[in-house]
């Protein structure tokens, strides 16, 4: 763990600040129609740790950017990580009741509602990049975000996710095929994120680059983890029912690799991520520290 350094307060000061930017970029509750509003804000406002715009912001600032023109940019990625997660508990996928111990979307609203919540998230996300001020900045953003979390990123590693196990094919090795997943449902976007925060902030070739390498190694690395804390964690600790992966035969980490084995690759890639910081020297405090808690933290 990243001496001197309190990532838990890091993280609570900077999910309190991130919310305030998530609050100027989607419609009030009391806009018409008010149901879509209330229910797109109770999934966004319902907690979580801000990761995905806490990686814009960090990423921005340690390439020596403004972090206020990254803001748009930070809420968009959240906006299409919540989105993501209102679609993951509808019963037509991972069939979750509650999320950050507060009951699901779907639970709350109705399945239709639900859906179409998430459906506002995503569009918002593209509206909130409209506030960009560089028209090239909004070019490479946009391409960057479209396919983190499109059929190449987010989309896809998610159908891979929910494929039945007797539908993968044959000679498939499960330990590429996790991987696969792994990669597209959860790093893609976490990488983007970082990416994101560089493109706002016109890095050098060589910060991209070690920011995409981190955020690369932080996204596998924090999946494996989600894995093993479902394995081994509470649903007082997470917030969600836990063991819900073994139930239901998905394909996980611990399952192909076993527990002990899955620590060390999480522990592995968090080495691999602060070694590719080294570029930035004491700047990547944060981002340091925030390797650390990955494979540290019990939620």
């Amino acid at each position: 763990m990243q001496q001197g350094f309190d990532i838990r307060k890091f993280l609570d000061e900077k999910s309190v600040f991130i919310d305030k930017i998530l609050d100027k970029y989607i419609p009030r509750e009391v806009r018409f129609p008010q149901k879509i509003h209330k229910a797109m804000r109770y999934s966004l406002f319902s907690g979580g740790k801000r990761l995905r715009p806490i990686l814009v912001l960090e990423s921005c600032r340690i390439c020596g950017g403004d972090e206020k023109k990254a803001y748009p940019a930070a809420a968009a990625v959240e906006y299409i990580h919540t989105y993501s997660l209102i679609h993951d508990d509808l019963p037509c996928m991972d069939d979750d009741d509650t999320r950050r111990g507060k009951p699901t979307s779907h639970k709350v609203f109705g399945e239709a509602i639900a859906v179409l919540s998430g459906d506002g998230l995503l569009t918002a996300a593209f509206g909130a990049l409209s506030r960009l001020e560089d028209p090239t900045v909004i070019k490479r953003v946009l391409s960057e975000l479209s396919e983190a979390a499109g059929s190449l990123g987010m989309v896809g590693g998610q159908v891979l996710d929910i494929t039945p196990r007797e539908e993968i094919p044959e000679k498939t090795p499960l330990e590429e095929y996790v991987f696969s997943i792994h990669l597209l449902k959860t790093a893609a976007l976490i990488k983007a994120s970082c990416r994101i925060g560089a493109f706002c902030a016109k890095a050098r070739n060589s910060q991209v680059s070690a920011l995409t390498a981190y955020g690369r190694s932080i996204g596998l690395a924090f999946q494996i983890s989600d894995d093993i804390l479902d394995e081994l964690g509470t649903k007082e600790e997470m917030g969600k029912r836990t063991q819900k992966d073994k139930e239901r035969g998905k394909i996980t980490y611990p399952l192909v690799f076993g527990i002990e084995r899955s620590k060390e690759e999480a522990k592995r890639l968090v080495e691999e991520a602060k070694e590719a910081l080294r570029i930035f020297g004491d700047e990547a405090k944060a981002l340091t520290a925030l390797a650390d808690f990955i494979v540290s933290r019990t939620y």
